[in-house]
């Protein structure tokens, strides 16, 4: 068990797969379920467990894929080199998407989920190798509460009475000073440089769960073991939060810890359901998904931007995009603004369900 790939982490990965396109994807930003949109500020929503998860699963695949590693051949240099080359491949895949068609560079957003993902990910496989478990215990640790300090203790230009303000934040302030003009949005940007900190811890906590995972305990005690952590991180969030609020755009540490809880049982049920009962039938889909999830992340976002500026002309002479055509004409007629909205998305997930359900059939699997 300990060196076995869990199906079930595969599973829940591909179901975030899911939800991110079902959330990425909708036929019409003026109309999106609450559910499948993101806080406004301070709050979580559905959508907002989403990149927390995938970067939590991040971390407790690298507990079995270092474990398998090390235990082969003790060297590090070879880890070196897939660590930066698999970081350097998702950052330059992320600034290709943000990049195309355009290719504008003088406005070109630099951070981004993918840039945060390499980043997180090459700086949390710095700490598992270098340190030992308590060492990385304590690095996480500093992580979390050492953007709490920075946060609230650093003062800059416009700082108010909250520290957690859109407007008046110390991490908005940084990112407006250093990558102004590169941001999402002209003065902020949700993945910003110092609310990167606490995101390094999230993939620490996806790798802890791993470490767990390898041990030689019973499935029932690894199972038992992932719902108490995860119910002792929602507990902690509901009595840090009235100090430090759940906020996905600043990834407060408060935030970080609420949806690694969350992950902790989704993980537990999948874990139980699949690994531990068996059941893997219902689960085929979701598998397939995750054991292609960087081609279904970026393909589903290439397919969305190409759908949006390939246009064609109508009978009356009139140009149309491939969406517009797909959401305007034919959907929304049907089944109105928010139903259509909402089928608009399942139908990308139902497209790249066929997708990797085919790959996965002839056992293609673009890794990197």
């Amino acid at each position: 068990m300990n060196s076995d790939r869990l199906i079930s982490l595969d599973a829940f990965r591909g179901a975030t797969i899911v939800l991110m396109i079902l959330v990425n994807n909708p036929g019409s930003w003026s109309h999106v379920l609450g559910p499948l949109a993101h806080a406004e500020w301070h709050g979580v929503t559905p959508t907002d467990l989403v990149f927390p998860f995938f970067l939590f699963i991040i971390g407790t695949a690298m507990a079995f894929s270092f474990g398998r590693r090390m235990a082969v051949d003790n060297r590090r240099w070879p880890i070196y080199w897939k660590i930066v080359r698999r970081s350097l491949i998702i950052i330059g895949l992320g600034w290709l998407l943000t990049l195309y068609p355009r290719f504008d560079f003088g406005s070109m957003r630099i951070p981004g989920v993918l840039p945060r993902i390499g980043v997180c990910y090459f700086f949390a496989s710095m700490i598992a190798i270098h340190l030992k478990t308590r060492g990385q215990i304590i690095a996480t640790l500093a992580l979390i509460f050492g953007y709490w300090g920075l946060m609230t203790l650093i003062p800059f230009p416009g700082k108010g009475e909250d520290v957690w303000a859109l407007g008046g934040n110390l991490a908005q302030y940084v990112d407006n000073l250093l990558l102004k003009g590169h941001l999402w949005k002209p003065d902020f940007d949700p993945e910003g440089i110092i609310s990167t900190l606490p995101a390094i811890a999230t993939v620490m906590f996806g790798y802890f769960t791993g470490k767990w995972l390898r041990t030689e305990r019973t499935p029932l005690e690894k199972t038992n073991g992932m719902f108490i952590a995860g119910a002792l991180a929602l507990l902690l969030t509901m009595f840090w939060q009235h100090w430090m609020p759940l906020n996905k755009a600043l990834w407060t540490s408060s935030y970080a810890v609420f949806t690694a809880g969350m992950a902790l049982h989704c993980l537990a049920v999948s874990y139980w359901w699949i690994d531990i009962k068996g059941n893997t039938k219902l689960t085929k889909g979701f598998v397939a998904f995750g054991s292609n999830s960087i081609l279904a992340f970026a393909g589903s976002s290439f397919l969305a931007k190409n759908f949006y500026w390939w246009k064609f002309n109508l009978a009356d002479g009139t140009q149309i995009s491939i969406k517009g055509f797909l959401y305007n004409d034919l959907i929304t007629p049907v089944f109105g603004n928010w139903l259509g909205s909402l089928l608009y998305a399942i139908l990308n997930i139902l497209l790249w369900w066929g997708i990797v359900s085919w790959m996965h059939r002839k056992k293609i699997f673009i890794k990197i």
